[in-house]
């Protein structure tokens, strides 16, 4: 997912747009993140190109945003859309001072902060499912004996 266009005819711009320390040249959704964006975001069946190019479109715009300061793998969307991403390399590809360029990999959508109130805080509603992953295994543990 890459710009098409340039502002000015023969001139070398960098087709990347800087998130936090990263320069995104590229993202790639997943199979699974499409999945849930049908299922929590947008209801009806999307393309992996629709997603990308709207994911392009709210980094252009500086929508994105990181959900804790120094997390590095979880970001907000329009300060209601929680988003898991991770980043990678691109090979070969540098921009016009030398630095890497990256891959934004979307892994999955959370979901919104204003249908699921417990996205406000992740820290405590992933041990919450920790914790109940574990009793759920307990239980069932202790009705096989």
């Amino acid at each position: 997912m890459r710009d098409k266009g340039t502002e000015r005819w023969s001139t070398y711009e960098p087709f990347y747009i800087t998130l936090n320390d990263k320069k995104v040249a590229d993202i790639v959704i997943t199979n699974h993140a499409k999945s849930r964006y049908t299922d929590r975001v947008e209801g009806n069946d999307t393309s992996h190109e629709e997603i990308g190019t709207w994911m392009w479109e709210c980094l252009k715009q500086d929508r994105i945003v990181p959900y804790y300061r120094n997390e590095q793998d979880v970001y907000l969307i329009d300060d209601d859309l929680v988003v898991v991403a991770e980043f990678s390399e691109l090979e070969h590809e540098r921009d016009l001072i030398g630095n890497p360029l990256h891959r934004m990999i979307i892994v999955t959508f959370l979901g919104r902060m204003s249908e699921t109130i417990e996205l406000r805080d992740l820290k405590s509603y992933y041990s919450w499912l920790r914790h109940s992953r574990r009793m759920t295994l307990i239980k069932n543990s202790r009705k096989r004996k």
